[in-house]
């Protein structure tokens, strides 16, 4: 995902970059087709965002990964999740992007409308690359009009985060297949009864506004562009921002001052729409009890779920798509590696490491068990498309929903904005 909610990710990962030196990751110039030697190996260079835990991670994954395969050597590089994605369009439009790198589904139409992504079937018909032994419905994260342009590492779902103690204090006990009326009910219950606001702020959230509008045979996307009319948006912001006033959901003002920490783990706030795996964020930070609760739904039963993911992705101009398609097998299909990633970047998207690695922690058992029980309930269904320009739309939908919360515009004004850059994105 994987892509991810960009305001977690900017507050998460900010340190991530500062740190590459000292973990010994050294940025790469040059091309990949410049990276042959006379012995035959050859070198591949692989990009990714995250923080240091992750690219300690990763470091022990490419040490396995060079042992099996001792002609392939991998050069890496990781950003902060901002940084990585300025620094990757610089090396496109210079035509020298990295072999292979971390991706989302929010970026594939654009770098692929680009001609920038290598379409990874050719690769799995040569033998190359597997796209057998995935959990049910993974891999169709990275098709796009019939294309493979991404393999899933990892895959997560939109799930509600609630402070448990607050909600057990406020007599609410969420179940599977409450409204978004007894939602709004169990918001103004927490209030009441602990001065504490039930939610953290759910109206800046595109991927939750995604399911509220699933829900009601909408969504936010379509193939070429927005999935909604201002009537939509204008009621989903007005209802939120007079949430607001009321007390019920957190002030943004505070959300702001709370960061990085979340306001759910600073205890301004009961509740946090956000993506299941994101779960062990808040037990790192808070000294609360923490845990996950179903999506409200509009008519009892469907919640508008589907599955994310962050994948590996290579560029079309690799000199080497055959040791590129070589390295995504082993890095999507290695038991080993799914034992030393574990749900880093979500459940693990292969079958082979899904089994490999058994969370033995509370917080990644709860991870593993919500995705377990979404796909048995059979109520998650397929991404919805994102367009070229998906990743602007995503940052103008978060900063003027921010705006509007904190009162430095009003919801007409704000609503009008977005459609004006939502339409000057999917056209550039």
């Amino acid at each position: 995902m994987g892509t991810s909610r960009n305001l977690e990710r900017r507050t998460i990962l900010k340190a991530a970059g500062a740190s590459a030196a000292a973990l010994g990751l050294a940025a790469t110039t040059g091309c990949g087709g410049e990276s042959g030697s006379g012995n035959g190996t050859v070198t591949i260079r692989y990009s990714w965002w995250g923080a240091e835990e992750r690219a300690k991670k990763i470091n022990q994954t490419i040490a396995l990964f060079e042992k099996k395969y001792p002609k392939i050597k991998v050069k890496t590089d990781f950003q902060t999740y901002q940084s990585f994605w300025e620094k990757f369009q610089t090396q496109a439009a210079g035509g020298n992007p990295p072999d292979v790198f971390q991706n989302a589904v929010t970026f594939l139409r654009k770098y692929d409308k680009r001609g920038i992504l290598l379409d990874l079937k050719s690769q799995v018909q040569a033998g190359n690359l597997s796209l057998d032994h995935f959990r049910a419905g993974v891999t169709k994260v990275g098709e796009v009009d019939g294309k493979q342009l991404g393999v899933p590492v990892g895959s997560n779902t939109m799930a509600l985060v609630i402070d448990k103690k607050v909600f057990r204090e406020a007599g609410v006990d969420p179940q599977p297949g409450w409204t978004w009326d007894e939602y709004f009910k169990a918001l103004k219950t927490v209030h009441d009864k602990t001065k504490v606001a039930g939610d953290t702020g759910y109206f800046a959230i595109m991927y939750l506004y995604d399911l509220y509008l699933r829900q009601n045979g909408k969504a936010f996307f379509t193939k070429d562009g927005l999935g909604f009319d201002k009537t939509d948006l204008t009621e989903w912001w007005t209802d939120g921002y007079n949430r607001v006033k009321a007390g019920i959901v957190t002030d943004p003002k505070v959300v702001q001052q709370d960061m990085p920490k979340s306001s759910l783990s600073a205890g301004h706030g009961a509740s946090e729409f956000t993506w299941d795996n994101f779960t062990v964020r808040y037990s790192a930070e808070g000294d609360s009890s923490y845990g996950l609760a179903p999506i409200p739904t509009t008519d009892g039963k469907n919640t508008g779920q589907y599955l994310a993911s962050l994948m590996l992705s290579a560029s079309a101009r690799t000199a080497h798509p055959k040791e590129v398609a070589q390295f995504i097998d082993f890095m999507v299909h290695d038991p080993e590696v799914g034992k030393i990633m574990g749900y880093d970047r979500g459940i693990l998207a292969s079958t082979e490491q899904y089994e490999a690695f058994r969370p033995t922690d509370a917080v990644n058992k709860e991870i593993a068990q919500y995705e377990e029980d979404i796909a048995k309930s059979g109520v998650l269904g397929t991404i919805t498309p994102h367009p070229s320009g998906a990743d602007t739309v995503e940052a103008a939908f978060l900063r003027l929903g921010g705006d509007l919360g904190q009162g430095k515009t009003k919801v007409a004004d704000a609503v009008k904005q977005f459609f004006t850059e939502s339409e000057a994105a999917f056209q550039a």
